[in-house]
């Protein structure tokens, strides 16, 4: 049990993620954009905040009219987001670029740089491959000494491409899933985590769009499985997690189940 615990307790080398559950208005970039603002106002000391999928518009598939530019105004909003906060800022944006649309995910650190991840499994069910290209590179970046692996939605039921090969520390997935199959979100996340022994923040949204529920439970995970911090169903909230990469490390150590992973 002393094991278990010790991922909770607060430490100077913890890294502060906040997990922002929203809700999104419907194609409507500057609303969502505002009330994103109030929600990572509340939690002004972390080091990471996490949106949603497609954070400013829901999850539209037919994105031909209002898909952005790939340094358009919400990647611009990122970029002084995350500076005037000293923060990274995570999220997802339907994008236009090279002639083709994407649901990319950004990473933006505080001093301007950023890193992209482009969804690999596209949700055919819901018709995005028919709108949408699809990513070819896994992504891991590196930010405050924790390495993330970068991913959205539909890609958590894949685990190959989320397999750890002693490449990251966390895992994010940054997701629009509704709620009729929440059961699926709150299963996998942990697998992930228990799998591949590290951390997993998930952050889905609220509400309701033209064909869905939402009812969140974002959430941080430990390598245990075990939940560290997390957001009430069906509520705007903000919640931050203190993670120790140290207290990993000794648990793989101690536990050493990549060893006995076949390649694949």
């Amino acid at each position: 049990m002393y094991l278990c615990q010790c991922f909770l307790q607060k430490s100077n080398k913890n890294m502060r993620i906040a997990i922002i559950q929203h809700d999104i208005v419907w194609t409507n970039p500057k609303e969502n954009i505002r009330r994103i603002e109030h929600l990572i106002d509340r939690q002004p000391d972390a080091d990471l905040y996490v949106l949603t999928e497609m954070f400013t518009t829901g999850f539209v598939t037919d994105m031909s009219d209002i898909a952005e530019s790939d340094n358009g105004e919400t990647f611009q909003w990122m970029i002084r987001k995350a500076k005037s906060c000293q923060a990274a800022i995570a999220g997802s944006i339907a994008v236009q670029s090279g002639g083709k649309q994407f649901n990319r995910l950004y990473f933006v650190k505080p001093n301007g740089e950023v890193t992209t991840y482009d969804k690999r499994h596209l949700f055919a069910y819901g018709g995005e491959d028919k709108m949408f290209s699809r990513g070819e590179k896994r992504v891991v970046v590196e930010y405050k000494g924790v390495r993330f692996l970068l991913l959205v939605c539909f890609d958590l039921r894949f685990p190959v491409w989320s397999r750890y090969h002693d490449d990251y520390d966390a895992i994010l997935y940054v997701a629009n899933w509704p709620t009729c199959r929440i059961d699926s979100w709150d299963v996998l996340l942990k697998a992930r985590a228990i799998e591949n022994q590290c951390f997993v923040v998930g952050v889905n949204r609220v509400g309701k769009d033209p064909a869905c529920d939402y009812c969140g439970n974002s959430v941080v995970i430990n390598p245990y499985g075990q939940v560290v911090t997390a957001c009430a169903s069906n509520q705007e909230c903000s919640a931050v997690a203190e993670i120790d990469l140290q207290e990993m490390k000794d648990y793989r150590e101690k536990f050493p189940i990549g060893e006995d992973t076949l390649t694949v």
